[in-house]
This record gives structure tokens, C-alpha cells and sequence, in this order.
């Protein structure tokens, strides 16, 4: 098993943190794991993108040129990213802010809207964890148990009292993705 995926977005909707996330998620599953950021000089608003791997053997390189699995979240990663995403593979990305959706038949496009679930769960800073529960859904890598686990390990102390709402955020992107 491996999965070379790429989360790309805008600076400040989670993007880093979700494949941070995803790859302490995978090191508690046992696999081999690289993760490897991509931001300009911005904090918030510029673009910013990370590259993940977990796979069951030894990793060569953490450089990559195609993905197996593309999370977007914005147009201009979508016209980056889109043709970086290997034949057969899976792009899940948010229509909110797309203004041009995936246009190739040999990937599987999955709309996720992340951004509605947000505003319905009351909270925007659950996006990221809705995006990875749709995810997980679609292509089970790592347990939502053992994400919630490497929340646990990671977050500050002071912040696990938002550990129940990440679980609904994983649970609601998870259903969403399975509708």
C-alpha cells in the first residue's frame, strides 16, 4: 500500500495542518511517512500546498511530480494540481471558490462542500477535518481513531476541549463523502 497525495489551498484553511495530521496519523499506524510543506512568504491568503505519503515499504524520495490523491481547495490549485493527479487517482476538492471544475474522465472528481458543513456545524475552523473525513471515507489510508489519537498527542493541552468537535468534523466529512 501507498498513497502519494497532495493538499493544496489557500494559507489559513488548514492545509498544512491537515497533512501534518494525516502523516502523525499514519506514524501511529506503523507506516513509513514524508510530509512535506509548500508556502510562499504569506501567512494567510497566500498559497500554500503539502505533500503526503504513507505507504506499508521505505519511501525513496518525498519529491514528487504526480499523485495518486489531490485534496483542493482552491481554483489555483486546481489548475496546478489537476493534471499532476495520476490516471485513475482521486481529486476531492471544495466547489466553494471554484469557479472551473475538474474537467478529466480518467480521475474520480469528488465535490466535498466543506465550506457549507463549516457554517452548518457553526465553527469554520472544522473545514480542514471535514475534508479529511471525506478522505478517509473515500480511500481509508489511516482509522478516524487514529487521527483523533494524533490530535490528542499533538494538539496543546489547552485546546483538547476541541477534540469532540474534530471528531464531528471527521464524521460529517466522512458522511458527506458517502452520499
Amino acid at each position: 500500500m501507498k498513497h502519494e497525495i497532495i493538499i493544496a489551498g489557500f494559507g489559513g484553511q488548514g492545509v498544512l495542518s491537515m497533512g501534518k495530521i494525516l502523516a502523525y496519523a499514519g506514524l501511529l499506524d506503523g507506516l513509513e511517512v514524508t510530509w512535506m510543506p509548500s508556502y510562499g512568504p504569506e501567512q494567510r491568503g497566500g498559497t500554500a500546498n503539502v505533500t503526503v505519503i504513507l505507504s506499508d515499504s521505505a519511501i525513496s524520495s518525498p519529491v514528487l511530480d504526480t499523485f495518486d490523491i489531490a485534496v483542493i481547495l482552491n481554483q489555483q490549485s486546481l489548475d496546478k494540481f489537476e493534471s499532476h493527479v495520476k490516471p485513475g487517482g482521486l481529486l476531492i476538492y471544495d466547489p466553494y471558490g471554484i469557479h472551473r471544475k475538474p474537467e478529466r474522465s480518467d480521475i474520480n472528481c469528488v465535490p466535498i462542500n466543506a465550506t457549507e458543513a463549516s457554517v452548518e456545524m457553526g465553527n469554520a475552523k472544522a473545514y480542514n477535518m471535514i475534508l479529511l473525513g471525506a478522505l478517509l471515507r473515500l480511500c481509508p489510508m489511516v482509522s478516524p481513531d487514529t487521527v483523533i489519537t494524533g490530535l490528542k498527542k499533538t494538539l496543546p493541552e489547552r485546546h483538547h476541549h476541541l477534540i469532540p468537535m474534530n471528531r464531528q468534523a471527521i464524521d460529517r466529512g466522512a458522511e458527506i463523502a458517502g452520499i
